[in-house]
C-alpha cells in the first residue's frame, strides 16, 4: 500500500503557505502516478478500446460511413481521421470513471479516512484528487495518438499541443461527473452498473463515431439527445483544438459542465451534507 504523502501533523485551521499546498498536491500526484504504474493492465485496457475502434472497426466503417467536409476539416477525411477526437474523448470518459472507481474502494478499504481528515480544505484535496486523475488520463491519450500515427492520423504537428488545454478541461469535466457518482454509490459492487448505465450512453449519443448532421438525418429525436450531452461538446472541443481551432461554444458548454459537476461533488463530500452524514454500510468509509 503506498502511504499517504500529505501532511497530517499540522494543527487544524494553521494558515498554510504555497509550499505546504504544493507539497499536498504532489503527494497525492505521487500517490496516484505509483498506483497507475503497478496496474499496468490498466494502461493496457484503457488503449484497448480506441485502438480496437481505429484498427478495427474504422476498417470495416470506411466504406459505409462517409464523412463529408465538416469544420475543422478543409477536405475530405478517413473515417479513422475522423473518429480519432472522439477515441480520445472515450480515453478520458473511461479514465474518469476508472478514477472514481479507486475513491469507492478506498472508501471501502479505509484509504479515503487518511486524505479526508487532513487539516487541508477538503475541496483542495478532491481537486488535487481530479488533477491527479486528468493527467494519467492525458498520458494516456499521448501514448494513443503516437500509435495512431503509424495508421496514418496525422493532425498537424501544431495540433499536439494545442489540444493539451481542451483534454485537460474535457478531462476535468469527466472526472468531475465520476467524482460527483462516486459520492452517491456506497458499495463497490454497485459502481459497475452505474458505470456501463454512464459511459455506452454518453459516448455512442455524441458524435464521437459519426457528425451531428448524420444523426439528425436519421433521428431527430437522438439529435436532441446529443445535444443534452456534455460529452458531445468535449469531443468537438478536442477535434477542433486537435487542428488547431476553437469551438467557442463547446468551449463554454464545457467548462459550465465543468463547474457544475465539481461543485456538485465537492457538495456532496462534504460532511455536513453529503458522504459523512449518511449512515455507513457495513465495510464503508466516508
Amino acid at each position: 500500500m503506498v502511504q499517504s504523502a500529505v501532511p497530517t501533523d499540522l494543527p487544524a485551521g494553521s494558515g498554510f503557505t504555497f509550499r505546504h499546498y504544493l507539497i499536498c498536491l504532489r503527494g497525492i500526484l505521487s500517490r496516484e502516478g505509483l498506483r497507475f504504474l503497478n496496474q499496468r493492465e490498466r494502461f493496457v485496457s484503457s488503449l484497448v478500446r480506441p485502438l480496437l475502434w481505429l484498427f478495427v472497426f474504422a476498417a470495416g466503417f470506411r466504406q459505409v460511413l462517409g464523412v463529408s467536409i465538416i469544420p475543422p476539416y478543409k477536405t475530405y477525411v478517413l473515417y479513422e481521421v475522423y473518429i480519432t477526437p472522439g477515441l480520445c474523448g472515450m480515453i478520458l470518459l473511461f479514465s474518469g470513471m476508472q478514477s472514481s472507481l479507486s475513491m469507492v474502494y478506498d472508501r471501502e478499504m479505509g484509504n479515503m479516512r487518511t486524505l479526508l481528515v487532513s487539516p487541508f480544505p477538503r475541496w483542495f484535496l478532491l481537486v488535487c484528487k481530479l488533477l491527479a486523475g486528468v493527467a494519467v488520463s492525458i498520458m494516456q491519450v499521448y501514448v494513443f495518438l503516437l500509435i495512431a500515427l503509424f495508421w496514418g492520423v496525422k493532425p498537424p504537428w501544431s495540433g499536439y499541443l494545442l489540444i493539451l488545454p481542451a483534454l485537460f478541461l474535457s478531462g476535468l469535466m469527466l472526472c468531475s461527473l465520476g467524482m460527483l457518482l462516486s459520492s452517491m454509490i456506497r458499495q463497490l459492487e454497485n459502481f459497475a452498473g452505474i458505470m456501463n448505465f454512464v459511459i455506452f450512453p454518453m459516448y455512442f449519443a455524441s458524435p464521437a463515431l459519426y457528425p451531428l448532421w448524420r444523426i439528425q438525418e436519421s433521428s431527430p429525436l437522438l439529435h436532441k439527445i446529443c445535444l443534452a450531452n456534455p460529452f458531445t461538446y468535449a469531443v468537438e472541443l478536442i477535434r477542433f483544438a486537435l487542428y488547431g481551432r476553437i469551438d467557442w461554444g463547446s468551449l463554454m458548454i464545457v467548462t459550465a459542465c465543468t463547474v457544475l459537476f465539481l461543485g456538485g461533488a465537492i457538495f456532496a463530500y462534504n460532511p455536513s451534507n453529503g458522504l459523512l452524514q449518511r449512515r455507513q454500510t457495513p465495510g464503508g468509509e466516508a
